[in-house]
């Protein structure tokens, strides 16, 4: 075998392993999705999926979004999620307590827009 095939062999493996491995979504709670709204405190509009932080429940929770090729695509801007705007997130808590929820679905400035 060449040194490419091998290559290409190790990456075709490695490639799913790490996916897997990233969302782990099997954590959150989908059979109690929620739907919560309020300003985010913090927002992040990076890859491997954006980030933000609202406070719900007396909590600081940490709000994991789609990736951001995906929100652009369906119309869902930076702007739109700006620190300090008021959004409704529904999407789901984690099983273990822990204050994150895995967000399916936003509104924000009056659109409605699918992540998953």
């Amino acid at each position: 075998m060449s040194r490419m095939t091998l290559f290409a062999a190790a990456l075709a493996v490695s490639i799913p392993a790490a996916a897997l491995a990233h969302h782990g979504w099997s954590s959150y709670d989908e059979t109690k999705p929620i739907t919560v709204t309020g300003k985010l405190q913090s927002v992040a509009w990076t890859n491997p999926h954006g980030s933000a932080t609202m406070r719900w429940q007396g909590k600081q929770w940490h709000v994991v979004l789609a990736p951001v090729a995906r929100m652009e695509a369906r119309g869902l801007s930076s702007a739109m999620i700006d620190k300090g705007q008021t959004v409704t997130l529904t999407g789901y808590a984690r099983k273990d307590g822990t204050a994150e929820m895995r967000i399916e679905r936003i509104k924000a400035g009056g659109k409605t827009v699918e992540l998953r």
